[in-house]
């Protein structure tokens, strides 16, 4: 199959004003343009396999004929200069590390594939979308909380630890357990890893997860070689005021910032501020996605 890279294009909005009638010519002979309307993006997942199907796509990449239309903020409603039939992808975009101004298509959900009928100064709704995660997609790691076993160590040193969730509590972002790390006065540091290294890839790398925290927390990797490791910070998360966030966060770039590491876990670190009495880290679905080397 064929598999896009990640290239970090500038965020295209098309911002055209048109009158109720426009007087303006475009290039070519078209001078009225149809427009596509897309309300949103949803994923399909197989959740023994591919976990949660908790999202946050924000952004629609639009090729038509294989030509880049422009990169939409969702809902959506943008012009094109095209009529008649026409094959069209939409690559559900997210903003990479949480950050606006770095938003981009996400590799690892399917483009959305369709034919559609464009007539000028008419509207073509396509309503809510369904994506999957591509075939390619593969999951190193995922912890949701529900098994009995934990895949994340509390690291020697720190004197918080991590928590279930009981059933049934409103702190629970889905199913029956979030993870939940409470700092007070004698467990004012938290820091713990996954159980298990996993193989550094030559494909890019995301970390997804859900999140509700009330204080800072840092999310990095350790990178280990034959004889060497280096402990890199790649995120800090800032409180979210009581509202889950789904976040993907690249480790594609730390991964290969040392020469001769092979493999690595992510860790989680946090310390309660000067001046707080409590606060609560809650996390949930997290999921380690890459793509298959395979042609």
């Amino acid at each position: 199959m064929t598999r896009r890279n990640f290239h970090f294009y500038p965020f295209v909005f098309l911002f055209l004003l048109f009158t109720a009638v426009s007087c303006e010519k475009f290039s070519g002979d078209q001078t009225v343009p149809a427009y596509l309307s897309i309300d949103s993006i949803y994923l399909t997942t197989n959740y023994y396999t591919q976990g949660t199907t908790s999202q946050h796509i924000t952004d629609a990449w639009v090729t038509i004929d294989n030509e880049f239309i422009g990169a939409f903020e969702l809902p959506a409603r943008f012009p094109v200069l095209k009529t008649g039939k026409h094959s069209i992808k939409i690559f559900p975009g997210i903003k990479k590390d949480g950050i606006a101004a770095t938003r981009v298509s996400y590799n690892f959900y399917s483009p959305v594939e369709t034919m559609i009928k464009l007539a000028p100064d008419s509207s073509t709704r396509m309503g809510t979308l369904k994506t999957t995660y591509t075939s390619a997609a593969l999951f190193q790691w995922k912890e949701d909380f529900e098994e009995v076993a934990l895949t994340l160590d509390t690291l020697a040193g720190s004197s918080a630890y991590i928590q279930r969730t009981p059933v049934g509590s409103s702190q629970t972002f889905e199913g029956n357990h979030s993870g939940l790390v409470v700092l007070d006065s004698l467990h004012s540091y938290f820091e713990c890893q996954t159980h298990s290294a996993y193989n550094i890839p030559v494909q890019p790398v995301f970390l997804e997860m859900n999140f509700n925290t009330s204080c800072q927390f840092t999310v990095g990797v350790v990178t280990y070689g034959s004889s060497i490791l280096y402990q890199t910070p790649v995120i800090t998360l800032n409180p979210t005021n009581g509202i889950w966030k789904k976040i993907y966060i690249d480790l594609s770039t730390t991964l290969n910032a040392y020469t001769g590491m092979t493999t690595y876990r992510v860790y989680m670190r946090a310390l309660k501020g000067t001046g707080v009495k409590n606060a609560a880290i809650l996390f949930d679905n997290f999921k380690l996605v890459t793509l298959s080397s395979a042609k």
